[in-house]
């Protein structure tokens, strides 16, 4: 084999060992994430909002948030 080969096959080998090492590897805990917990409404819990997108042909498109 001549150098490139090598190279090539080294370049490979590495970044697949990077994603085995990313797959095998233990997640950090997170309380948001693993948890039901901490993601919280911040004010009213009965307020509601709605996010309307409207675009036109030729139009910049629109986004309206909607308090309720």
């Amino acid at each position: 084999m001549d150098w490139q080969k090598t190279a090539a096959l080294g370049v490979v080998a590495v970044t697949a060992a990077v994603f085995l090492r990313a797959k095998l590897r233990r997640r950090k805990f997170s309380f948001e994430h693993d948890t039901h917990c901490g993601c919280a409404v911040t004010g009213d819990a009965n307020a509601k909002t709605s996010i309307v997108f409207s675009a036109r042909k030729g139009e910049r498109a629109k986004i309206t948030i909607k308090n309720n």
